[in-house]
């Protein structure tokens, strides 16, 4: 089988109800960034940071793998499907994915503000004042923030390199370092772009550009790869 590497960003999860923050002005559901997801917003103002993730968790519980989702998880009936993930939703998973790994997080579940790698699953939607984790420090949701390392960087780079076929889909490549990846995929690898608007992506003719929605640059996608899966 070869081996299908996929890069999702936000766009895929718009489909589904869930806002993307770069797409008015650095605002995320009415919030600044800075306020709301950086190590300083959690020292400033831990309540505020913990009732915003408590709010987004709600809505990513609430929200529905769409179409593109789903087409991603049925290509493993005849691909090695490797999703490389930016969003901190569970949406791939819950749609069939079985290999994602997730850049920056994921909301569903809480981490350790003392170690990273400690991470625990959420009952229900809340991370409530006093649930602590085994340091005896309040739980924090298991979110990247800007100015953190991405601790699984390194591993998605690793799988880039092996990539057969690479996809970019529903982001801009705007955010580093995860955008870098794509300099890892070998020069003979076609990449596949699926976007409303379709960023710079090196690779001259073998760049396959698919200017659409998720839902429907997917279903796309899909067309053109299932024609033969093994060529």
């Amino acid at each position: 089988m070869k081996k299908l590497v996929v890069l999702t960003g936000a766009g895929i999860s718009a489909e589904s109800g869930l806002q993307t923050f770069r797409d008015k002005g650095g605002l995320w559901e009415g919030y600044n960034i800075e306020d709301v997801a950086t190590p300083g917003a959690w020292r400033r103002n831990p309540e505020l940071v913990q009732q915003f993730y408590n709010e987004r968790r709600k809505g990513v519980i609430e929200a529905e793998p769409n179409e593109a989702h789903r087409t991603l998880a049925s290509f493993e009936q005849y691909f090695d499907v490797q999703i490389i993930t930016q969003n901190i939703d569970d949406l791939h998973e819950r749609a069939g994915s079985t290999h994602v790994l997730h850049l920056h997080g994921v909301i569903t579940r809480s981490q350790s503000d003392f170690d990273p790698a400690v991470t625990y699953p959420i009952e229900g939607w809340e991370i409530k004042p006093g649930d602590l984790c085994e340091y005896g420090l309040q739980l924090r949701p298991h979110v990247v923030w800007f100015g953190e390392a991405v601790p699984n960087l390194q591993l998605a780079a690793e799988i880039c390199a092996e990539s057969d076929i690479f996809a970019v889909i529903g982001t801009k490549l705007a955010v580093y370092p995860a955008a870098g990846l794509i300099d890892y995929v070998p020069d003979d690898v076609v990449r596949y772009v699926v976007d409303l608007d379709i960023p710079y992506v090196s690779g001259g003719s073998l760049v396959r550009k698919i200017e659409a929605s998720a839902t429907i640059g997917v279903a796309r996608m899909a067309e053109e790869l299932l024609k033969h899966p093994d060529a």
